[in-house]
C-alpha cells in the first residue's frame, strides 16, 4: 500500500510526513523546499504502508522539473495507492484547482484540510461535510504542525483504499462539457482503453498536455488523434480562444464556485502583528536595513558561541595529545595514528561543531519563521541588476547551508542559461563547511569584522560574476512568482529535529572523513612523505599564494570536505595557534582560497547530475581561477592596509 502526500507548495506536506514517519526530510516555511520525493514506512492497522512525500505542485500542467516529478508519479501509481491531497485551508479557493485535477484521475483520494487555525484566523468558516460532498472524497480538518488530524487522515485513507472509493468527476459548464463529451465519444468508439478513463484523456487532449499527448497518440492512432484535433480547431474558430484556455478557465471558475458554496466569511479577521511586521521587513528601504541587521546579528551569535567554545575544547585535546606523547613517544607510529584520530575527532568537536550547530539552528529559525522567503523577495530587486531574477536566489540561499541541495534546487529554473549561471553562483556561495573555516580561522584569529568582510566580498564577486555571465550568455530571464508564506512561531521540537537532520550529515559523513584524513596525514608525516607532496605543490602554494609549503597537502584534502582543510591545517603547521606561523595576510589568503576554490566532490557530482560533467568541470575551473585571483590580491593588499 502507498499513501501519497501531494499538494501545492508550502501546504505542509513535509511537516505531516515528519509527524508520521519521524524527521526524515526538511520541512520549511518556504515554497519549493522539496526538490525530490521522500519515502518511509508506517504501520497502520497491522499493515506496513509506504508513505511518500512529493514535491509541491500547483498544477498537473507544468514544465518545472520538481513539479513534473510529482505529476509523473501520480499518473503511474500502483493499484494499492491513495492520494492524500494536503490543502492549505487558508487559501482554499486557490488550492481547489489542483484538487479538481487530482479528482479527474479516478484514484482513491482523501483531502487533508491543513492549517485550519490559519483559516479561522482569517475569519473563514469551512463547511467540511459540504466540501466532502462536492468533491466526493473524505475531508479531514487538521493542523499538521501540532499533529492534529494526522492519524484521522491516515485512518480515513486506509478506509478509502480498502473500499476502492474514488472522488467525483466534477462537472464544468455546459459549453465545456459539450466539447469534452465530443472528444470522449470519439475515444469511446475505438473500444481501446488506457490506464486512465477516457474522460481524463479527453481533458488532456483539450489541455494540449505535452507530457501525455505522444503516449495518447501512439495508443489511439493518428486518425483518432486528428479527429479530436478537428473538434479543437472548430472550437477555436467559433470562440477565438484555445481549448487549453477553456479548460483552465473552467477549472478556475469551478474552484471558486465550490469555495463560495462551502465557505462563510465571519468578518472576524484582524490584521495582527504579522501584517505590521511585513510593513517593516518588506519595506523598499527599511527592509534592507533590517535584513543587514538581522544577518549581522546571526553572524555575531554564531561567532560568539564558536569563539567561546573553541578554545575550551582545543585546550583539553592538547592535554590529551601531550599525555599520548608521554605514553607512546612522539616518534612512534602508534602515537601518529592515535594523535591523528584525536586531531580529527577533536577538530569536529572543538572547531566545526561550535560554529556549525548555531548556524543550523539560526538557519532553521529563519526558515520556519517565514523570513527566508522574504529575503529572497528583497534580493529579487538586486538580482535584476545582474540579469537574473529572484527564483535564482532560492538555490543560492540553500547553498549557505549546503551547496549540494542548492545545486539540486536549480531544477526550479526553466531557462537552461539561468540554471547554468545560478549553479555557478551557488557553487561560489560559502556553505556551512566553508563558514566553519571562515569563522574558525579568520573570525577566531583576526576578528568578526574580518570574517564578515569575506561574506561581503563573496556577495560582490557573485554580483560581478552574474552580471558578466548574463551579458555574455545573453538570454532574458523569466520573471519570478514567489509565494510569501505566513509568519510562524517555530516549534522548538521541529527546530531541534531539523538541526539534527542537517548535523547528521556532518556526524555520519564529514566527521569520519575528518578522522580518517587526520590519521592519513599523520601517517604521511610519520613516513616523511608529506614533504614530497608539499614540494610538488610549493610553486603554487608558496610562489603564487605566498603560503607556507606545509599547507599544500591540506588544500588537496580540502577537495573532499572543506572542513578538512581547517582541521588538517593545525596538524600540518604543528600548532593550534596559527598566528605563530601565519601572518594576517596569509590567514586571509588561505581562507579566501578555500572559500572559492574547487567545490567538494559531492558538489561536483551534483553539478554533473543536474547539468553535465563538461559544465561541472567548467564551473570547477572557473571557481578555482577566481580563488587564485582573489587570494593573490589579498596577499599583496593586506600588508598595505595593516601597515597604515
Amino acid at each position: 500500500m502507498e499513501f501519497i502526500l501531494i499538494g501545492q507548495p508550502n501546504s505542509g506536506k513535509s511537516t505531516i510526513f515528519n509527524e508520521a514517519a519521524g524527521y526524515q526530510t526538511i520541512a520549511s516555511n518556504f515554497p519549493g523546499a522539496s526538490m525530490q520525493y521522500t519515502r518511509s514506512e508506517i504501520e497502520l492497522h497491522g499493515e506496513r504502508i509506504t508513505l511518500v512525500d512529493l514535491p509541491g505542485v500547483y498544477s498537473s500542467q507544468t514544465t518545472d522539473d520538481a513539479e513534473l516529478l510529482s505529476v509523473k508519479y501520480v499518473r503511474n501509481l500502483p493499484e494499492e495507492s491513495v492520494l492524500i491531497n494536503v490543502i492549505d485551508a487558508s487559501v482554499l479557493s486557490r488550492s481547489l484547482e489542483l484538487t479538481i485535477q487530482l479528482a479527474s484521475l479516478d484514484i482513491p483520494m482523501v483531502i487533508m484540510l491543513n492549517m485550519m487555525d490559519e483559516a479561522e484566523h482569517k475569519g473563514l468558516k469551512i463547511d467540511i461535510a459540504k466540501l466532502s460532498d462536492k468533491i466526493g472524497a473524505p475531508v479531514i480538518p487538521a493542523v499538521g504542525k501540532k499533529g492534529k488530524g494526522v492519524f484521522e487522515t491516515f485512518n480515513k485513507a486506509y478506509e478509502v483504499l480498502v473500499n476502492h472509493s474514488s472522488p467525483k468527476n466534477l462537472s464544468f459548464s455546459k459549453e465545456v462539457e459539450k466539447t469534452l463529451s465530443s472528444v470522449e465519444e470519439i475515444l469511446n468508439k475505438t473500444g481501446k482503453k488506457m490506464k486512465w478513463s477516457n474522460r481524463f484523456i479527453a481533458l488532456k487532449i483539450l489541455e494540449n498536455d505535452e507530457l501525455l499527448l505522444p503516449e495518447i497518440n501512439e495508443h489511439f492512432g493518428n486518425e483518432v488523434f486528428e479527429e479530436c484535433f478537428t473538434i479543437i480547431n472548430e472550437y477555436y474558430k467559433e470562440n477565438e480562444k484555445s481549448t487549453e484556455f477553456m479548460i483552465h478557465s473552467a477549472r478556475h471558475d469551478l474552484a471558486f464556485r465550490v469555495f463560495e458554496e462551502v465557505v462563510e466569511f465571519s468578518g472576524d479577521s484582524v490584521r495582527d502583528i504579522r501584517g505590521k511586521l511585513d510593513d517593516m521587513l518588506m519595506h523598499p528601504v527599511y527592509g534592507y536595513i533590517f535584513l543587514v541587521a538581522i544577518l549581522y546579528m546571526i553572524f555575531t551569535i554564531i561567532f560568539s558561541i564558536g569563539n567561546l567554545l573553541e578554545p575550551v575544547f582545543l585546550e583539553n585535546f592538547e592535554a590529551i595529545s601531550t599525555y599520548l606523547a608521554q605514553q607512546f613517544g612522539e616518534s612512534t607510529l602508534i602515537y601518529s595514528i592515535l594523535n591523528g584520530f584525536l586531531d580529527g575527532f577533536g577538530g569536529g568537536i572543538g572547531i566545526v561543531i561550535p560554529y556549525l550547530l548555531p548556524f543550523f539552528i539560526c538557519l532553521a529559525f529563519l526558515e520556519d519563521t517565514g523570513y527566508l522567503a522574504r529575503i529572497a523577495y528583497l534580493i529579487d530587486n538586486l538580482m535584476h541588476q545582474i540579469g537574473l531574477h529572484g527564483l535564482s536566489v532560492i538555490p543560492m540561499i540553500l547553498g549557505y547551508g549546503c551547496t549540494v541541495p542548492g545545486i539540486l534546487a536549480t531544477r526550479i529554473l526553466r531557462s537552461p542559461t539561468d540554471k547554468f549561471i545560478t549553479a555557478t553562483l551557488t557553487t561560489l556561495v560559502p556553505c556551512s563547511a566553508r563558514m566553519t573555516v571562515i569563522f574558525g580561522l579568520v573570525g577566531f584569529f583576526i576578528s568578526i569584522e574580518a570574517a564578515i568582510l569575506i561574506y561581503v566580498l563573496n556577495i560582490i564577486v557573485l554580483g560581478i560574476t552574474g552580471k558578466i555571465m548574463s551579458k555574455v550568455m545573453g538570454d532574458v530571464s523569466p520573471g519570478m512568482i514567489l509565494e510569501i508564506p505566513r509568519y510562524s512561531i517555530p516549534s522548538p521540537r521541529v527546530l531541534l529535529s531539523k538541526t539534527w537532520f542537517r548535523m547528521r550529515e556532518f556526524v555520519i559523513v564529514a566527521w569520519p572523513l575528518l578522522i580518517v584524513g587526520s590519521i592519513v596525514l599523520e601517517v604521511i608525516n610519520y613516513y616523511e612523505l608529506s614533504g614530497y607532496i608539499n614540494n610538488f605543490m610549493s610553486p603554487f602554494t608558496t610562489g603564487i599564494l605566498g603560503l607556507p609549503a606545509a599547507v599544500g597537502i591540506t588544500l588537496l584534502f580540502g577537495i573532499m570536505r572543506k572542513e578538512l582543510a581547517l582541521v588538517l591545517l593545525f596538524s600540518a603547521l604543528g600548532t593550534n595557534n596559527v598566528v605563530e606561523v601565519l601572518s594576517m595576510a596569509q590567514i586571509l589568503s588561505f581562507t579566501i582560497f578555500i572559500t572559492f576554490y574547487i567545490p567538494c566532490l559531492a558538489t561536483i557530482a551534483a553539478l554533473a547530475k543536474e547539468l553535465s560533467m563538461k559544465r561541472a568541470l567548467a564551473i570547477t575551473t572557473f571557481s578555482t581561477v577566481i580563488a587564485v585571483v582573489l587570494a593573490v590580491m589579498f596577499r599583496f593588499i593586506t600588508p598595505v592596509f595593516t601597515s597604515i
